[in-house]
């Protein structure tokens, strides 16, 4: 870790609505004590009904604000959540490459909105397999996107999400975490599995709120400021798992929006 203020980058795209992506990751690193960079793929014009428009920031552009933050900023870890286009996809896996060396990546494959809108196109998927599954220390794909990354049925049960989380690791992924968010149960149990054979659960009551916006991006970029903390894996996701079960709970004392609300990022602070 460096100095006495971890560092993490999100790179990922802009929710004009507040409750996810960018600003979602720099919420969660603020409520865990980590500063938070940025390195914006795409802008959407968005709300808690949904996303109405997609305007992709050009991939040079991409790779100038990766140059930028790690030739000033020490960072301690990455997360990437969506990246809409092979361009980008190419222009981040170079950058990092160059960059990043041995600071963790937590990469969230971001494919579809809480809202049901697609925000990855169908080329785009391959590219993120083939350039970026092996560079990331941690994949965090729900159900749907393992189903997608690995091109099979959805799992069915939680044997099936954890056999698709060791054939990820199987492609080359460094470790796996399979969210149980889209599964069915009293409890959300989430499946660990890393390429020297450790697997581990993390379970969570399924809670009843329409308030789920950023689940993804705030459960992923939560263990990148773990990691950022120095933290090993397991206690990263722990730490993570914890924090949005409770942002998740506070999510209600929130009125954002008429559709799929935010979850409650700073619930420890706000009263």
């Amino acid at each position: 870790m460096s100095g006495a203020s971890p560092i993490a980058v999100t790179i990922a795209g802009s929710d004009s609505g507040g409750g996810a992506g960018i600003q979602a990751d720099l919420k969660t690193f603020s409520a865990l004590g980590v500063y938070g960079a940025s390195v914006i793929t795409a802008l959407t014009a968005q709300n808690t009904r949904g996303v109405q428009g997609i305007h992709d920031v050009p991939a040079a552009f991409v790779a100038r604000q990766i140059d930028s933050v790690f030739s000033d900023l020490a960072v301690d870890a990455v997360k990437i959540g969506m990246l809409s286009q092979i361009a980008v996809i190419d222009a981040v896996a170079d950058g990092l490459a160059q960059q990043a060396g041995t600071i963790p990546v937590v990469l969230d494959p971001v494919m579809v909105a809480t809202s049901g809108d697609r925000l990855i196109s169908e080329d785009a998927v391959a590219a993120l397999r083939d350039r970026l599954l092996t560079r990331a220390d941690l994949i965090t794909p729900n159900l749907p996107e393992a189903a997608v990354l690995l091109g099979e049925a959805l799992a069915e049960d939680e044997a099936g999400a954890a056999a698709q989380a060791r054939r990820l690791v199987a492609l080359g992924a460094r470790a796996v975490l399979i969210k149980g968010g889209h599964g069915h149960g009293a409890m959300s149990v989430d499946h660990l599995v890393t390429a020297d054979g450790h697997a581990q659960t993390f379970a969570a009551p399924r809670l009843t709120t329409q308030n789920t916006h950023g689940t993804g991006c705030t459960l992923s970029s939560a263990i990148a400021a773990g990691l950022a903390r120095g933290l090993e894996l397991p206690a990263a996701v722990t730490l993570a798992k914890d924090y949005l079960t409770a942002a998740l709970n506070a999510a209600d004392r929130l009125a954002i929006g008429s559709g799929h609300g935010p979850v409650h990022h700073f619930h420890a602070i706000w009263p």
